[in-house]
């Protein structure tokens, strides 16, 4: 009888540690690093930021630098973003992003814009991929596609 009682304990141990192993999804925390691409294919704008997800779809945005600092956002930028996850991708949470990242100047905002979804392919595995938009005063304008990399996570 001890035996089987011993035996049912062990299964139940093994059974709980097996629950409580799985590893979380891979949400979009961390520091990433976007790369903006004109439609010509060449390079429109670089940044590193830090994004953080708490309840809800609200990522707090910190550390955000351009590189280099385009004559476009040289004044105080403000920084807002949305992530709203749709379900979980081989242990990646996926989902679209928006960003918003503007400044004001004294006559006018400018505003860019960044729309995209967390990609789940073997390549571009947890990257963040869509399109972008530039409006605000002259010379301030353009759209694109870009590619933001979260140097720190690999697959699974």
């Amino acid at each position: 009888m001890r035996r089987i009682k011993f035996a049912i304990a062990t299964w139940l141990v093994l059974l709980l540690s097996a629950c409580g192993s799985s590893p979380q999804p891979l949400n979009i925390n961390g520091g990433w690093f976007a790369l903006l691409k004109n439609p010509d294919g060449s390079t429109a704008f670089t940044f590193q930021v830090t994004l953080t997800q708490g309840g809800g779809t609200a990522v707090n945005i910190t550390n955000f630098t351009f590189e280099p600092s385009p004559p476009c956002f040289v004044a105080t930028i403000s920084e807002t973003g949305t992530f709203s996850s749709t379900r979980n991708s081989n242990g990646l949470v996926t989902g679209t992003l928006l960003m918003t990242v503007s400044t004001t100047f004294p006559a006018s905002q400018n505003v860019l814009t960044l729309q995209g979804t967390r990609n789940t392919g073997a390549v571009d595995f947890g990257s963040i991929s869509g399109t972008w938009t530039l409006t605000g005063q002259s010379g301030c304008t353009g759209n694109g596609n870009f590619t933001m990399n979260l140097p720190q996570s690999d697959p699974p």
